[in-house]
């Protein structure tokens, strides 16, 4: 996803997103720790919708974008 094509329903649909398996079970994605989402972006995320909001959430915290999501989660 290009930035230009980003828009504020994918960042709150990401805020609210929540993980539905494994180790962080239902943990928000963005309180995913950066290893986790490392991790899966070696092993390649899983498809569709929660895989690219998986990969957007790496772009944000490896860019230290976490803070503007801020006004999204309250």
């Amino acid at each position: 996803m290009q930035p230009h094509e980003l828009d504020p329903e994918v960042l709150r649909e990401l805020v609210a997103a929540k993980m539905p398996f494994g180790r962080f079970k239902g943990q928000h994605l963005y309180e995913l720790p950066e290893a986790y989402l490392v991790w899966f972006s070696r092993q390649g995320f899983p498809p569709g919708k929660l895989g690219r909001q998986l990969a957007l959430m790496l772009e944000i915290k490896h860019n230290g974008l976490l803070p503007l999501l801020d006004p999204l989660r309250g």
